[in-house]
């Protein structure tokens, strides 16, 4: 048995070893953070090159180039609720298909073992159960085809499949399987072709029957627990809350916003109130029990088609007659860029008149907006752009029309998109992204405070003016859907998409502070949070939660802490959505000493100031092949009429 000296150095030399094991533990760590930023350096290099490349022969070339711009840019997509009123879905009578106690086991096992329905609540799972019908298809039958059109989701109970993706087998499947569940989101083309290798029996669920039961899940709650505040909320106390809070709402959204500011969920042990601590909010106990004090556990109260914001620009002048604002004159084209996905055209004008002054024209098909059946959203983006007057949002000045197109005629903002900035930077700073992230509050401050969700938001959407302050821009996804009120359109970029999207539970205001928090990460890092190869892996992604992301350590503890707390899977506990607002983000540590004022009034010196040479330098933009198929007619004598 040795010494205690020697027992002393045995431990010390253990101690060293160990020593010297987190130093390389440490070095490799920063070795792979290295290559990390490598590689994105390289990858970002990649896409900027794929990006700008022009094509040496433009009709031989043009698919190919439109295919890299897709590869680049993000997809918005949008997908309509049920056809059913929104009011009339609690008396909706769902179809019932019977079934043995095997089946109805098979298909909820199925459907728990399914990484995004098990996210579904007990009774909706049930409700689906009852509402699959069965399917049968004989040996070499194809049930989806790769690229076409679906609204059903499968459940297999016997028999067996192949799924392949562009003619490679990827596996196969046999009975207690879902296939097929992305067309029940909305409506989308298959991204994968099954065959059957044997006869199968299926039970199948249509997309309106699904979205018929979780939008109905979420009226019913939302009616009941409106009628258990009414019941239990004392009027005296309701109002005596609103006085502390310095709150004056209009009376008729008093109850619902009471229903907003309080719904909170307790665990079982947790503390709900502790003595000595600043009490300003009471509670109503709806579910559970308490010892001591009180709870409530209520839930928040609170187009089709798919949009894209490419802003590259070609070097073509064109000189056409126009009607413009309040005078009649020449406008002249300096700039012709697409949005290949809305099959759009849009344009740089110059008043002939004032040369000084310059315009952004959107130019949209009427028939491409009539076969994607966006006619409310053009209406809705209209009459939310023109009533909104923000130095954070682009402004909307005049729309006009002729036999074939619609005009919008905007703000010119030449600073160029944040989406390009960061493609070529890789990712910026803290003091960057705090700056850009502090304009998308201010805009979201102002729309939110009219009733408005903007629900696209991403740096493809964000432009910046000559100064360099971001502008939120393509409104074709907002809405007004007024206070305490939700809405279930999906839609938005994947990549962005808040849960209670993806679940169909409705969602409001919320799910922009959701997609704040996805912006920040993407910011300061190059890349979104929640990504997969396709939709529906980046929805499953998504539902696991922001806490199943490992945060790289260039993200600070700060921006860290902020992003969770606007992430957060419950759309009440968002920052943002709390009962203080907005003000709760814009007090956060990380924008401690950010000088708001100075942002508001434009004295605030932006991180990136573009170069701009003049009010036609259109250099801040990509360049694209130019599309000469079906250009703008040359006579534009309807665009003196309002669409």
């Amino acid at each position: 048995m040795g010494t205690l000296r020697d027992l002393q150095y045995a431990l010390q030399e253990k101690i060293e070893e160990l020593r010297q094991r987190d130093a390389l533990i440490d070095e490799l760590e920063l070795e792979l953070d290295q290559k990390d930023e490598l590689i994105q350096k390289l990858q970002n290099e990649l896409d900027k090159y794929r990006s700008v490349i022009k094509p040496a022969t433009q009709q031989v070339h043009k698919a190919s180039a439109l295919q890299e711009q897709h590869r680049t840019k993000r997809q918005a997509i949008s997908g309509e609720p049920t056809a059913f009123d929104i009011h009339e879905l609690s008396h909706v009578t769902l179809p019932f298909y019977p079934k043995s106690p095997q089946s109805k086991g098979l298909i909820k096992e199925a459907i728990l073992d399914n990484d995004f329905m098990k996210n579904l609540e007990l009774s909706q799972i049930q409700e689906i159960v009852d509402c699959m019908y069965p399917v049968e298809y004989a040996t070499d039958s194809c049930i989806i085809k790769e690229g076409d059109v679906g609204s059903l989701v499968y459940v297999m109970e016997d028999g067996k499949v192949e799924v392949t993706k562009e003619s490679m087998k990827l596996c196969t499947m046999g009975p207690g399987k879902v296939f097929g569940e992305l067309a029940i989101l909305y409506n989308c083309t298959r991204t994968a072709t099954v065959k059957t290798l044997t006869n199968v029996k299926l039970w199948a669920i249509d997309r309106q029957c699904f979205q018929t039961i979780m939008m109905r899940t979420g009226l019913i709650k939302h009616a009941e627990y409106m009628e258990f505040l009414k019941r239990w909320a004392p009027l005296s106390l309701y109002l005596s809350l609103f006085l502390s809070l310095s709150l004056c709402p209009p009376p008729p959204l008093r109850l619902t916003l009471l229903f907003l500011s309080l719904q909170t969920h307790y665990g079982d042990g947790e503390y709900i109130i502790r003595q000595g601590a600043r009490g300003d909010t009471f509670f109503i106990i709806s579910k559970g029990k308490v010892t001591n004090l009180l709870i409530i556990e209520v839930h928040v109260l609170m187009v089709h088609g798919i949009s894209g914001a490419s802003q590259g620009l070609s070097t073509t002048v064109i000189t056409v007659e126009v009607s413009s604002m309040s005078e009649s004159g020449n406008l002249i084209l300096l700039g012709v860029y697409h949005q290949f996905v809305m099959e759009l055209l849009a344009v740089i004008v110059q008043l002939k008149s004032d040369e000084i002054k310059t315009f952004a024209m959107k130019i949209l098909k009427k028939r491409h907006i009539v076969d994607t059946r966006q006619q409310e959203h053009i209406r809705s983006e209209k009459q939310i752009m023109q009533e909104a007057h923000s130095d954070f949002i682009v402004r909307l000045y005049r729309t006009f029309k002729d036999a074939k197109y619609l005009y919008m005629l905007m703000e010119a903002c030449l600073g160029g998109e944040l989406w390009t900035i960061l493609r070529d930077r890789g990712s910026f700073e803290d003091s960057t992204t705090r700056f850009y992230t502090a304009c998308v509050v201010e805009a979201f401050a102002y729309l939110h405070s009219k009733g408005i969700i903007y629900r696209d938001l991403k740096p493809e959407n964000l432009i910046l003016d000559h100064r360099g302050y971001a502008k939120l821009v393509d409104f074709g996804f907002a809405k007004k859907i007024g206070f305490g009120k939700k809405t279930w359109t999906f839609c938005g970029t994947p990549e962005y998409v808040a849960p209670e999207i993806i679940l169909n539970k409705g969602h409001d205001i919320s799910a922009d502070y959701w997609s704040l928090g996805i912006l920040m990460y993407e910011l300061l890092t190059g890349s979104p949070p929640f990504s997969g190869p396709d939709p529906m892996k980046t929805y499953n992604i998504i539902l696991r939660g922001i806490d199943m992301i490992e945060f790289p350590k260039k993200i600070t503890k700060n921006a860290a802490n902020l992003i969770k707390k606007l992430c957060r899977d419950n759309p009440s506990e968002r920052l943002g959505n709390l009962k203080n607002g907005v003000k709760d983000i814009q007090k956060h540590k990380w924008f401690e000493g950010f000088n708001w004022e100075g942002l508001r009034k434009g004295t605030l010196t932006p991180p990136i100031i573009p170069d701009v040479s003049s009010s036609t330098d259109t250099s801040n933009f990509d360049s694209f092949p130019e599309d000469n198929d079906d250009p703008p007619p040359d006579d534009m004598s309807g665009w003196d009429t309002d669409f």
